[in-house]
């Protein structure tokens, strides 16, 4: 039994359904309202000691942070394989990655924008602001590395971890209103990966949780 911690509109959770789904896996979704602050409560601290989301409970495993997980579930189930077998492919896919997963995604994520109304005093158009200038300075990079090294997907022909990471955080663009007019590469790997049914399946409109 695979058990997954998440919540509807987390796009860290989002990657970890996109790699099930292509792995074909069956799973079992426990979800933590992020807004009610569910992910805090002592019993979710127990299994996660960040009381964040994502977490993978699998083979009396407890697994966190999704590269982490989504790495692990390609080195158990290892077809169809979202890293290729070339060092250097590896090494460019990680990079497109954690472009996302290390330099957007985590000065968007909810506990910083709260931490910005908070402390700093920043109204919707500050963070909005805010949320706009951090995706469109890891998508600059990430349409020049689309642009060289994509095809289908972000990377060659075939789903990879840059395509787990991709698609969540275009969803997360669009929520946001960012333009993304100036990254045609990006955006068309994107939604050709966003077509795929393990890609949609994972969509957050389609979790038990949304609303």
């Amino acid at each position: 039994m695979i058990l997954l911690h998440s919540y509807w509109r987390s796009t860290a959770a989002y990657r970890v359904r996109i790699a099930l789904n292509l792995k074909r896996l069956d799973y079992q979704q426990i979800t933590h309202d992020l807004r009610a602050g569910e992910q805090a409560s002592g019993a979710y601290a127990a299994i996660n000691p960040q009381k964040l989301i994502p977490t993978l409970e699998a083979d009396e495993l407890v697994l966190t942070q999704s590269l982490a997980i989504i790495e692990w579930l390609d080195e158990r189930h290892p077809e169809p394989p979202l890293l290729p077998r070339s060092v250097n492919d590896r090494a460019i896919i990680r990079a497109m990655a954690q472009t996302i997963a290390s330099d957007i995604h985590p000065l968007n994520n909810l506990r910083v924008l709260n931490r910005l109304r908070a402390d700093f005093g920043a109204d919707d158009a500050a963070v909005s602001g805010w949320i706009a200038g951090w995706i469109a300075s890891g998508f600059e990079a990430l349409e020049v590395m689309i642009a060289q090294h994509g095809g289908r997907f972000a990377f060659g022909d075939a789903p990879t971890l840059a395509d787990c990471c991709l698609v969540p955080q275009v969803y997360s663009a669009t929520r946001f209103a960012v333009d993304l007019t100036p990254y045609p590469h990006l955006t068309a790997a994107a939604e050709r990966a966003a077509s795929v049914d393990a890609f949609a399946a994972a969509h957050p409109s389609r979790q038990p949780d949304a609303d």
